[in-house]
């Protein structure tokens, strides 16, 4: 690969990444297991959808461990109880560029991926990383 064929991949959008993490809350999901599925995955954290699938909340590692932290018990709280309700999402159309810049600026470390109002999936700085280089870029099967 040459490096000029890296440095115009920074151009592709996130709708050209191959797969994206099909990882989400529902709002009333147990606490606890949600920590298990933490503890399972590879994503420090997810977002927390309704029923109709449309973003509300994201709960990452550090909302459960301050949960524990408050000494409440994580099994009588659902995700509504756990999740931060200040959240961010991107479109799909989003460029990985602009994905890269927001990460960077509010340091996340997973974005969900938003289209037409729901959440259809997320993505890890390693993602954005792979598809700059062009590694995960392609059609969707």
């Amino acid at each position: 690969m040459s490096l000029h064929a890296v440095a115009t991949v920074g151009l592709r959008s996130i709708q050209q990444i191959a797969k994206l993490h099909d990882f989400r809350f529902h709002h009333d999901q147990n606490g606890l297991a949600i920590t298990v599925e933490l503890l399972t995955s590879s994503l420090p954290g997810a977002p927390v959808v309704d029923a109709k699938g449309r973003f509300i909340g994201f709960i990452s590692q550090f909302d459960v461990l301050s949960v524990l932290e408050a000494g409440r018990d994580i099994s009588q709280l659902t995700a509504e109880e756990i999740m931060v309700h200040d959240h961010v999402a991107i479109h799909i159309s989003t460029t990985l560029s602009e994905a890269v810049k927001l990460m960077k600026e509010k340091h996340f470390l997973v974005l969900p991926v938003e289209q037409n109002g729901v959440v259809i999936g997320c993505i890890t700085r390693q993602d954005l990383l792979r598809a700059w280089v062009g590694l995960g870029l392609g059609e969707k099967v």
